[in-house]
């Protein structure tokens, strides 16, 4: 069972991952609009992802007893001066998300609620690539400056990217 103040903050993560999916969706239009497909389809797909970390916090509050709560959402900012100021604020706004989710679990952790600590640890991980992914896109943007030649090379190759994040690398 939840305690309120667990479910309370569960809660207001799960806005917090609904509005992470319509930041990246507001990114994939913008970038759809100009010309840029393969930033567009790889931000579709991280909206859809978001979207899928919001339903796994929704259906762990209700299996434990809570009531998990769609609110309205903030509206994303849809207007870009350059997909490199695009992707500067996707970091920023996953480093926003990392801090929530480690908020998050401070709270478990006071409240001595170690199943949901547990069930966290995914979402601790899975920031932890995030903000990876966001930096290795913004070194590869450095890299290419005002080349165009490079944009239309990483644009046609951002949707094969994999970052291995710290936390999947095992140790030798």
């Amino acid at each position: 069972m939840l305690s309120k103040t667990i479910e309370t903050a569960l809660n207001k993560q799960i806005r917090i991952e609904a509005e992470s999916s319509q930041v990246y969706l507001a990114m994939a239009v913008w970038a759809e609009v100009k010309g840029l497909e393969g930033i567009a389809n790889f931000m579709y797909d991280q909206s859809d992802e978001e979207r899928e970390h919001m339903l796994k916090l929704v259906k762990f509050v209700n299996e434990r007893g809570g009531h998990a709560h769609i609110s309205d959402l903030s509206a994303p900012n849809v207007d870009f001066k350059s997909f490199k100021l695009m992707f500067e604020k996707l970091l920023d706004h996953e480093i926003f998300v990392s801090t929530s989710i480690n908020e998050l679990v401070h709270i478990t952790l006071q409240e001595r609620d170690y199943a949901t600590h547990n069930f966290l640890q995914w979402y601790v991980s899975e920031q932890i690539e995030e903000e990876a992914t966001a930096r290795t896109i913004l070194d590869k943007i450095n890299m290419i400056g005002d080349d165009k030649g490079g944009l239309y090379l990483f644009d046609r190759d951002i949707q094969q990217l994999t970052v291995q994040s710290a936390a999947d690398t095992p140790l030798e």
